[in-house]
């Protein structure tokens, strides 16, 4: 008996040294932050991320060319019959400033048999400059500031909700990843019992050959075999639907999708650094603070906007009064050819009598503002409350991983001590399977427990919506 056991053992060192050669030589290993990094750098959501505050910056140039100064020509002519009805030109500069005010030139010269007496201009044409504004409506805001305003607020809130939207794909990459690392750690578990199964089988089948052993002991042996064949098979496929998931993360420049390769497995020691890979090393829930998550940053920057809303709608319940003077002179050089009682000038005036849409407008935007302000309270509480929660989910991962750690050695050692009794023929086959049985699934427990461990690490990562910036 002891002859055929150290033949078992044999066996057994020889098995584990070469499979760990093995995996030296020919696998890589493909570490969490890699991974993040080209999920980062080249998934087509990230890149729409990106491509959002391209977005912010078009409208905020959109929204800063209201300002832009602008050159007006109108030519109109008419002839008939060899008479020259009228010609007339008028070239116009205007520049735009931030309140109500504009300030505009202009060059007008006509002629013509049958020109409109009002258009009479001298021979060589008419100069003026002049002001515009409005002491109304448009007086401290309108369309233009308010438009302005708002491209620069949703500039700020696509940074926001960019990082958002990265922090998301990051998340739902790192749960492919972990799942990943499960099914590949449990194919290694299985195929480390599947080797001592085996082992045991061939050395069952020697002390049979040999009369110390029943048939229906190789039978029990090869059946053991099989469920470990079976468990290995099942764990197979998992391993291969995680490593296609986990493809479906991985892209290169120009948009070209990569294939995750048999010989490349994942981090078996990412415990160890995946706080400095998320960026969530050396935080406390002391250190937490709310207002700095971007999607609160974001909901105010959205707020922002409606009360620039809601400040122009306010405005339109003023009267309409807009007012103009132009200085008139034949002398292109305007500034000293100047006279007071050479212009052109006059206002408008225009107040709806009940101001109905007016008010009306500016109710729907105080409503909005209530509307989103309800949103931003509700939001605060869930984000608060999600991240008190997964703290101290945490908290109580570190017990269960010491627990599990503990009931796994106590079953190795219950194994190891059946073992040790059989190879003195105090024991039964039945008994060490029994044993393994029991080791299995409690590493397979700690491997399910270590999978949800890190998936909260993720989910914290999550919660706190933070951007990745050293990868």
């Amino acid at each position: 008996m002891n002859k055929y056991l150290s033949i078992v053992f044999l066996f057994i060192t020889s098995f584990t040294f070469s499979q760990e050669k093995t995996q030296t030589e020919d696998t890589l290993i493909f570490s969490f932050s890699e991974y993040l990094g080209y999920v980062k750098k080249f998934h087509p959501i990230a890149k729409q991320a990106e491509l959002s505050i391209q977005i912010g910056q078009a409208n905020l140039m959109k929204a800063r060319g209201g300002f832009d100064p602008k050159v007006e020509v109108d030519h109109n002519r008419k002839k008939f019959k060899n008479t020259e009805y009228y010609g007339q030109l008028s070239a116009t500069f205007k520049i735009p400033t931030w309140y109500g005010i504009e300030l505009k030139g202009n060059f007008e010269q006509n002629e013509g048999d049958y020109l409109n007496p009002e258009s009479f201009v001298p021979e060589d044409g008419l100069y003026s400059a002049g002001i515009s504004a409005s002491l109304g409506q448009g007086l401290f805001i309108n369309q233009r500031m308010a438009d302005l305003k708002k491209a620069k607020f949703f500039r700020e809130q696509t940074l926001a909700d960019r990082e958002i939207l990265v922090n998301q794909i990051l998340y739902e990459a790192s749960i492919s990843y972990f799942n990943w690392l499960q099914a590949y750690t449990e194919v290694k578990t299985y195929e480390r019992f599947l080797a001592n199964a085996s082992i045991r089988a061939k050395g069952v089948n020697l002390s049979s050959e040999a009369g110390d052993k029943a048939q229906i002991d190789v039978t029990e042996a090869n059946i053991t075999v099989k469920n470990r064949a079976l468990g290995l098979e099942q764990s197979k496929v998992k391993l291969m639907k995680a490593a296609l998931d986990l493809s479906t993360y991985l892209w290169l420049n120009d948009n070209i999708p990569v294939e995750i390769q048999d010989n490349v497995i994942p981090d078996s020691g990412i415990e160890t650094v995946i706080d400095d890979v998320l960026e969530i090393a050396g935080l406390p829930l002391t250190d937490f603070v709310l207002e700095n998550h971007p999607k609160l940053r974001s909901l105010n920057y959205k707020y922002e906007g409606l009360q620039v809303d809601k400040r122009l709608k306010a405005n339109k319940l003023l009267p309409t009064i807009d007012v103009q003077y132009n200085f008139l002179t034949e002398d292109p050089d305007i500034a000293r050819s100047f006279n007071s009682n050479t212009f052109k000038g006059g206002f408008n005036i225009a107040f709806p009598l009940f101001l109905r849409k007016e008010r009306g407008d500016l109710k729907l935007a105080k409503f909005k503002l209530q509307g989103l302000k309800f949103d931003m309270d509700n939001e605060r509480i869930n984000i608060q409350n999600k991240v008190f929660a997964i703290y101290r989910e945490l908290e109580s991962f570190e017990t269960q991983n010491q627990l599990i750690d503990e009931i796994v050695n106590d079953y190795t050692t219950m194994l190891n001590a059946e073992e040790r009794k059989f190879s003195f023929g105090e024991s039964s086959l039945f008994l060490i399977n029994s044993r393994e049985k029991s080791l299995i699934d409690s590493q397979l427990k700690a491997i399910e427990l270590q999978n949800k461990f890190l998936k909260a690490k993720a989910k914290l990562f999550n919660s706190l919506a933070r951007d990745l910036e050293s990868i």
